[in-house]
């Protein structure tokens, strides 16, 4: 062992928010600290979460799937993160996993700083998996929110297609300003974990999903054909 190893357990948590983020982007980038980040290929989704562990050095993941693939071979195994690998180790079997060259990565270089909210509300888990679970049965790549007259509601369409199925959701109570307005996303872009959330979105350009019951957030980006009448 290195002079600069350390060794952890992974929390169920940080396992579960590394599927969740590899979903997202295939490889990853984690940096001292108890925060992980991620954003797409493309960047129009970027993620972040406080977990319980506490990483003292920098450490690349190629391929955040195998990684994980490799400790789920183990139960509850110990992880030695060292110079340039990690060590999985539980019961006398063990394996080294390599880093990757972080230049090799698509990392998170800037902190987003959301523009002002022209639209607020809470995001009940129930209707967010009937959307998606419709979007996937309809085959529908399109996820808006839009007011129809004093109704705000959450639907998958195909935009493409004007002649499309689609599936509509009335929404809670909303927070607005009683302004005209579609906010498209790309449904493959909601990729977020379980849960409430406060959605918080702009004018333009992107929206922000902040986890009522735990520590993460994440902000996707509107598609170019939103529009809101201010």
């Amino acid at each position: 062992m290195s002079a600069t190893a350390t060794k952890l357990t992974f929390s169920p948590e940080t396992l579960e928010v590394l599927k969740n983020y590899a979903s997202i982007n295939s490889n990853i980038l984690v940096k001292p600290g108890n925060k992980l980040t991620t954003v797409s290929p493309v960047k129009n989704v970027m993620a972040e979460a406080v977990v319980p562990e506490t990483f003292d050095t920098e450490f690349g993941i190629w391929d955040l799937n195998k990684f994980l693939g490799v400790i789920s071979l183990f139960k509850n195994p110990s992880l030695t993160f060292e110079d340039k690998c990690v060590v999985i180790e539980e019961n006398g079997a063990s394996v080294q996993y390599m880093f990757s060259d972080p230049s090799l990565l698509t990392t998170v270089n800037r902190e987003i700083k959301m523009p002002e909210t022209v639209l607020s509300f809470t995001w009940n888990p129930k209707t967010f998996g009937e959307l998606m679970k419709a979007a996937s049965i309809m085959q529908l790549p399109d996820f808006c929110i839009r007011n129809n007259g004093d109704m705000v509601e959450a639907v998958v369409l195909d935009k493409a297609d004007s002649s499309s199925n689609h599936y509509s959701v009335e929404l809670g109570e909303v927070t607005w300003q009683g302004n005209s307005f579609e906010f498209f996303f790309k449904v493959e872009n909601m990729k977020i974990l379980p849960g409430e959330y406060t959605v918080n979105i702009t004018e333009k350009v992107v929206s922000e999903f902040i986890h009522t019951n735990r520590d993460i957030k994440y902000y996707i980006a509107l598609e170019s054909d939103s529009n809101y009448t201010g």
